[in-house]
């Protein structure tokens, strides 16, 4: 799986590179494009220079290899020859090198997390580090036993004790047709939004999002269920009841069995970083077929994928799209306000990935026709780049065709909306996406909010996505106000020009009142939000004030 990055990877300015002190882009030489390393990947050049083999690789080994023309990089315990890859990075070689013959986990996760590096080096493998194969839990005898769902200590480690939340649990019960799973979360700010659920045959799991951790059950069922199931959420005491139709009404004796990872909890940063469990990598060597299984199985949680059917694909711009995808029947997944989710598509042999924020189907009931359930259905605004990759291979896409839709991900959190007075909106672009659900959110459920104001920038008028609810919007609610800035307007243009700038942001952010409590979130192009992020604080907008979205 490749997650396919912008131009220069990390992108200039970008989040990643402002993690690690904000490295400058290195232009890459003629032909030296992803495409182009695809195309080599898939040429049978002998990437490793071990003519297929695959080693165990000690440390003292490892760190042999740390010159440009002889470079392997350790990461998540396997290890890469990366030399022919050298000039194919946009990040430069330096920055390479700065893992040259030894671990580069830490550094590759503040770099560029979420990137899929397993496809994007698969034909670099050298091998894995010589380490004890992590030992497996024996379920056997806890197949005929009923899960209680206790969570075990051993499981949590001394960190999750400390920092984590009280331990969570679940149970089980029945009647003739119905199983109900109850988890206990012993947390009181439980919403539908914090449970995903998936099913498919006998394979369970529900991931429920205890505040900056994830509890996991993924269990095989003892019998067979119906697709269609519910969920409740018990907000004053933080229980989640799962209920599930059975197949046959006939009593069960227990649950199921275990699956990889159940009953664990983990720090969600771990659960987004990797999804790697028994590997199964395979090579053609000299025109035969050799399987190598490997079993480096640390105890992460990755991003659970499903497939959703597109539904609809609409015009909103010259070159915006609105994508409605339909869940699978046997999924729950709310993705909430201001987080985001993957999209995964295969394109020329390789499963390539791209983050995108979820929107309402409308800014304006009236647009909704007809009106579908938003449990069922994710809307996505989305920029087709013609020259790209990945958004005109989604553009292609025809009704009734799939595309996979991760976990969510993301660090915004609904608690920054408690007792808000003034919130102030920045975006450029389809950096307007988080801000959709901000707006439906902010205008309803928020009390104490007195105003709401948005500054929408875009290069034309042409270029404005869903401009006209945007104003049916601010004349149907006076305590929204919209203003849209061009940069290359048509000399008609009667509104403000330019670039984010002091003097446009001193004139916009005006509090109601000297002390109200204020919010400013921030969407588009890493440089805007970079820029946007200096002056607000410029401006003396505390930390806390400021919310920038970087996926």
């Amino acid at each position: 799986m490749l997650n396919v990055p912008s131009q220069s990877f990390p992108a200039p300015r970008s989040q990643q590179r402002v993690a690690s002190g904000g490295r400058s882009k290195v232009p890459l030489k003629q032909g030296r494009s992803l495409m182009d390393w695809i195309r080599l990947t898939k040429s049978g050049k002998d990437l490793t220079g071990l003519k297929g083999r695959l080693i165990e690789v000690t440390e003292e080994e490892l760190k042999k290899h740390n010159k440009k023309d002889d470079c392997w990089i350790c990461i998540r315990g396997f290890v890469y020859n990366v030399s022919p890859y050298m000039e194919y990075h946009p990040g430069g070689e330096d920055e390479l090198m700065r893992a040259a013959g030894s671990d580069g986990t830490e550094l590759f996760d503040q770099v560029h997390r979420w990137v899929n590096y397993e496809s994007m080096l698969k034909e670099c493998l050298v091998g894995r580090m010589a380490i004890k194969p992590a030992v497996l839990k024996d379920y056997r005898e806890e197949e005929n036993k009923v899960l209680n769902g206790m969570l075990p200590k051993s499981q949590v480690t001394d960190t999750l004790a400390k920092e984590g939340p009280s331990y969570p649990s679940y149970d089980w019960f029945q009647t003739n047709s119905l199983v109900t799973i109850a988890i206990y979360t012993k947390q009181k700010d439980i919403n539908l939004d914090s449970i995903i659920v998936d099913h498919q045959d006998d394979s369970f799991r529900a991931e429920t999002i205890i505040k900056d951790f994830l509890y996991l059950i993924h269990i095989g069922l003892s019998h067979e269920v119906q697709e269609d199931f519910s969920v409740r959420v018990v907000e004053s005491v933080g229980k989640i009841e799962i209920v599930l139709k059975k197949k046959e009404n006939t009593s069960w004796d227990f649950l199921g069995h275990p699956l990889e990872n159940h009953n664990s909890l983990i720090p969600r940063k771990d659960a987004e970083d990797t999804y790697m469990k028994n590997s199964y990598i395979r090579k053609n060597i000299n025109q035969r077929r050799e399987t190598f299984i490997f079993t480096f199985s640390p105890n992460v949680v990755g991003l659970y994928y499903r497939k959703c059917q597109l539904i609809s694909k609409e015009n909103v711009t010259h070159d915006t799209r609105l994508f409605c995808l339909m869940l699978p029947p046997s999924t729950h997944l709310q993705v909430p306000i201001g987080q985001h989710v993957y999209l995964k598509l295969p394109i020329t042999g390789t499963e390539i990935v791209k983050p995108y924020t979820p929107v309402s189907g409308s800014l304006l009931s009236e647009f909704k026709e007809p009106v579908l359930p938003n449990n069922k259905y994710i809307y996505f605004l989305i920029k087709i780049y013609h020259t790209g990759l990945f958004t005109p291979e989604l553009d292609r896409l025809q009704i009734g065709d799939f595309v996979s839709v991760s976990s969510p991900e993301g660090n915004f959190k609904i608690s920054k909306f408690q007792e808000l007075e003034d919130l102030f909106l920045l975006a450029a672009g389809t950096g307007f996406t988080p801000m959709v659900k901000i707006l439906n959110y902010a205008l309803t459920d928020i009390p104490s909010l007195r105003k709401v104001k948005l500054m929408f920038f875009n290069k034309t008028e042409d270029d404005i996505i869903w401009r006209s609810q945007l104003e049916k919007l601010a004349f149907k609610d006076k305590r929204l106000d919209v203003e849209f800035v061009l940069s290359a307007p048509v000399s008609e243009w009667n509104g403000k020009q330019g670039h984010i700038s002091p003097a446009l942001l001193s004139e916009f952010l005006k509090r109601n009142l000297d002390k109200s409590k204020v919010l400013v979130c921030i969407c588009g192009p890493v440089p805007f939000t970079e820029q946007g992020v200096r002056l607000l604080q410029d401006l003396n907008f505390s930390k806390n004030e400021i919310h920038s979205f970087t996926a």
